[in-house]
């Protein structure tokens, strides 16, 4: 099975410069931090996980240009416990972001599910819609997710 470490280092190896990113591994939590002074933009995924690289990865893949410049993207996060609320828009949120990070899965052979990041909220009206998500996002990536895609399934090959 991939690691972390293969797709980090593939990433690094591959894509690293001509993006002005670096994939780190290792945090407690995941985070993006913007290029500053000749330092390059981070993304850094939680522990070892290779499932965390490829679902931060499509935050990244998926980042317009003005999010690249602001940490997190300008996201907001509420931590569990949410309420009703907080966890349709987190769905919102995440919806294209779980679709894209699916076909990464895929593409490098990992199993995917969907993840709610909040226990005991229902998944099956979330993973459908995100399954009908990669589904019809997949012909029409822009070039990073593209770039991404192709890297892991040259890791898996």
């Amino acid at each position: 099975m991939i690691s972390d470490r293969c797709i980090a280092g593939a990433f690094n190896a591959r894509l690293s410069r001509v993006h002005n990113t670096v994939l780190v591994g290792g945090g407690q939590e995941p985070l993006y931090l913007p290029a500053r002074r000749g330092a390059k933009a981070m993304i850094r995924y939680t522990r070892d996980y290779a499932r965390s690289a490829l679902h931060e990865l499509a935050h990244w893949a998926l980042a317009g240009p003005s999010r690249l410049d602001l940490e997190d993207y300008g996201l907001w996060y509420v931590p569990p416990p949410r309420t009703p609320a907080h966890q349709v828009a987190f769905f919102a949120a995440e919806r294209r972001v779980q679709a894209l990070e699916s076909l990464f899965c895929g593409a490098c052979g990992l199993p995917f599910c969907v993840s709610a990041d909040n226990f005991g909220s229902e998944l099956d009206e979330f993973a459908s819609r995100v399954a009908e998500s990669a589904q019809s996002m997949r012909p029409h990536l822009a070039q990073r997710p593209r770039q991404i895609l192709r890297l892991l399934q040259q890791l898996h090959e």
